[in-house]
């Protein structure tokens, strides 16, 4: 590792350091300086300067807590109009990274579009135990992704379980703020959101409305060859991730609502497996901070975000990839080399409730890419997404509403750009049922 690099390293671990040491120092002052109640004294003629003794009662029988299952969910159909057009595995979402990347990448513009993959199932457990309560979540929805991209199909979303200050398994990271995703009805949300459900491991010191979470993170990026492609010397360049992510945030929530500040730190490395000429192994660090915050209003909140970074986009809602190539010429045995892309983003939501039957949202986000020198021209550099919303709640339970969506990419290099614009209605009916526990 360069000398560059450990300073980072250091930078960032005593950041995180620090932060779990400013947000325990309240608790232990607390702690510390926390003296016992007086006992209520009362004067009387026979009695005087003692404590009056507490009455006495017979002692109530404590039900013993059960285990308990809440199964949960919603069936909702979303159906639209699209004017321009994106990747079709992609149709009922706008994410700025499908749109076209050259003139009509996907055809003509104008799609009708319908689909129930924002459907979910899901279970909640609790079982109490001498050591706590141990919670689990399992939950599902229909939305494929990956090798299921396109598809209506079950999909993971959370198996999680946790027990005191641990959890372990796939949820949300703790580079991420759930609480910024706004009340809209376009699925995959604002694309210069942090959004990525991990599997790991966490550790919980704090919880309560204000929090410290710290976790390893299961790694992974992906890289752009670029103009570079098509050369045998790079199809034999395999990515590696010795060490997890490392992830924290911190929470610290007042009447007025929140702010939390989250940081990440990777270790991306790659190994030239061909025996040529070149060594195109090498090495790059991640690195991201997250700040984050809701303000209550006094019929609505405030949804708000930034972040900047370095190699995190696979952290990101929607963004490219996390390494690029940067030309050396200069070094003969190492013409090329790869480099973790700079990222910034940012996120402004409005939610706001006319009554309890009816809610709007209106809001904006932006994610930027400082693309390396070895990249196309038509490499993603910019994107923009924008909604605003009605939304009806005749009956607990049950939402319908309709929602103008817009989102836009522009290119590295080459001055292309494309946007979409939809007009949205959805129908999402909620379901809920709990097994066991105390009535």
């Amino acid at each position: 590792m360069s000398n560059g690099h450990r300073h980072e390293w250091l930078a960032v671990t005593g950041l995180l350091i620090a932060l779990a040491l400013l947000a325990a120092g309240p608790v232990m002052a607390d702690e510390a300086g926390a003296a016992p109640a007086p006992a209520t004294v009362t004067a009387t003629a026979d009695t005087q300067g003692e404590a009056e003794p507490a009455p006495q009662t017979e002692p109530a029988a404590a039900e013993k807590p059960k285990p308990r299952l809440d199964i949960y969910g919603f069936a909702m159909l979303d159906m639209g109009y699209q004017f321009g057009q994106n990747h079709p595995d992609w149709y009922d979402v706008i994410r700025p990274t499908k749109l076209p990347a050259y003139e009509n990448e996907f055809g003509e513009d104008g799609h009708t579009y319908a689909g129930v993959r924002q459907s979910r199932l899901g279970f909640k457990g609790f079982i109490p135990t001498s050591l706590g309560e141990i919670k689990t979540i399992f939950e599902f929805e229909l939305f494929g992704t990956g090798v299921d991209a396109g598809q209506t199909t079950f999909r993971l979303r959370h198996a999680y379980g946790e027990l005191g200050q641990v959890g372990a398994g796939q949820y949300w990271s703790p580079f991420m703020d759930i609480d910024v995703f706004p009340n809209s009805i376009e699925y995959w949300g604002p694309n210069g959101m942090v959004f990525f459900r991990n599997v790991q491991i966490r550790w919980m010191p704090i919880k309560g409305d204000s929090f410290l979470t710290i976790a390893l993170e299961r790694p992974g990026a992906s890289g752009d060859a670029g103009v570079y492609s098509d050369r045998v010397e790079l199809q034999n360049v395999k990515g590696r991730f010795p060490l997890p992510d490392l992830s924290a945030e911190y929470r610290s929530a007042h009447d007025w609502g929140y702010v939390e500040v989250a940081g990440i730190l990777r270790q991306i490395e790659w190994d030239d497996l061909l025996d040529d000429q070149y060594d195109l192994s090498g090495s790059t660090l991640g690195w991201g901070v997250n700040v984050s915050s809701n303000i209550k209003t006094g019929s609505g909140t405030l949804r708000l975000q930034a972040v900047y970074g370095e190699g995190i986009q696979n952290y990101m809602n929607d963004a490219p990839v996390d390494v690029g190539i940067e030309n050396t010429f200069d070094n003969p045995n190492q013409p090329i080399e790869g480099v973790a892309l700079p990222m910034s983003s940012f996120v402004v939501f409005y939610d706001h409730n006319w009554n309890d039957k009816w809610s709007s949202t209106i809001g904006y986000s932006r994610l930027d890419i400082d693309n390396s020198s070895g990249q196309t021209p038509d490499a993603f550099k910019t994107g923009q997404y924008a909604l605003v919303n009605l939304l009806h709640y005749p009956v607990p339970g049950v939402m319908m509403g309709g929602e103008l969506q817009w989102g836009s990419r522009d290119n590295f290099s080459d001055g292309f750009s494309s946007d979409d614009l939809r007009i949205q209605f959805s129908f999402k009916y909620n379901f809920s049922a709990s097994i066991g526990g105390n009535s």
